[in-house]
């Protein structure tokens, strides 16, 4: 929790991210995955001043539990002083206690942020899905949290001025706006009414424009001129120069020779599984995880 510190802006992050929403597709399938339609709704999740604090908080986490499909699952919600947002005990259910860090009895409208960041990893441990390491861990949960639907209302805890700051969650703000954009195009769905904070909208309007460049990548018909040009040249390339695997630096595609020709090989643009087809001018391609259906100019 970043609490008066400096805030990490941009996409440090961003390979570990694609790699949780592959591995999510891998884990629940496409058809669980687009289950989680429609995002848990602000209604649901709401949380004034006036209301109770502990009751408030264990109504916030059923909703969330419910939002998850966490069957029973009952979490039981606690404060105190502590360095970071909440903390959760992992143990075999049924009753799952969660610890809310002491400086939400008085921020209670990010209640719901903290605790949906927590029940995700009480999905995640149930479904046996893990990064090695702390920090991919994290940045899973917070992927996960965002991609089925309850990890807006971290971005939306974001607040950022030139005396103050706060950010939930490992993910940059542009990282979460990215994670919520990929889900707004797989879902069909406009999370821009929920937003209360300004500088959560903006992080999320960052994070759509460098989704939309995943959409607009060669060998994808979609992509603007110069990607096809560049994409033209490192294949004619290619061709000329027989041997090992040929990919410019940075490049969202590869060649490589197979025993019938060329082949290219580029990511998913939803689920970022690696993809690889022949060379062979206009193709329509289905994505083997998640069946998105990709019109390409090989």
């Amino acid at each position: 929790m970043a609490n008066g510190n400096e805030v990490v802006h941009g996409f440090p992050h961003l390979d570990t991210v694609r790699a949780a929403i592959t591995a999510l597709y891998r884990r629940l399938s496409r058809e669980t995955v687009l289950s989680y339609a429609p995002s848990v709704v602000p209604a649901d999740v709401a949380f004034s001043d006036q209301d109770d604090l502990h009751l408030g908080a264990q109504r916030v986490a059923r909703a969330l539990v419910q939002h998850l499909r966490l069957p029973d699952a009952r979490m039981i919600v606690s404060f105190r002083e502590m360095d970071h947002a909440a903390s959760v005990e992992l143990a075999a259910g049924p009753e799952y206690f969660i610890e809310l860090n002491d400086r939400f009895r008085t921020h209670r409208r990010d209640i719901g942020a903290a605790l949906a960041h927590e029940i995700m990893h009480v999905l995640l441990h149930r479904i046996d899905l893990s990064f090695p390491g702390t920090r991919d861990n994290e940045i899973l949960t917070d992927t996960a949290t965002t991609y089925l639907g309850a990890g807006w209302l971290l971005l939306d805890a974001f607040r950022e001025d030139s005396v103050s700051s706060q950010k939930l969650g490992y993910l940059t703000p542009e990282e979460f706006g990215y994670v919520l954009a990929k889900r707004a195009i797989a879902f069909d769905e406009d999370p821009s009414p929920w937003f209360t904070s300004p500088q959560g909208y903006t992080a999320y309007t960052s994070g759509r424009t460098q989704a939309l460049r995943d959409t607009q990548q060669p060998p994808l018909k979609t992509a603007g001129w110069t990607g096809h040009l560049r994409y033209a040249k490192d294949r004619r390339y290619a061709r000329e120069h027989p041997g090992p695997a040929h990919a410019a630096a940075a490049s969202p595609y590869a060649f490589e020779r197979g025993p019938d020709g060329l082949l290219v090989s580029f990511s998913c643009p939803t689920c970022h599984q690696r993809i690889r087809v022949p060379v062979r001018g206009r193709v329509r391609v289905r994505c083997g995880l998640c069946r998105t259906i990709l019109e390409c100019d090989t």
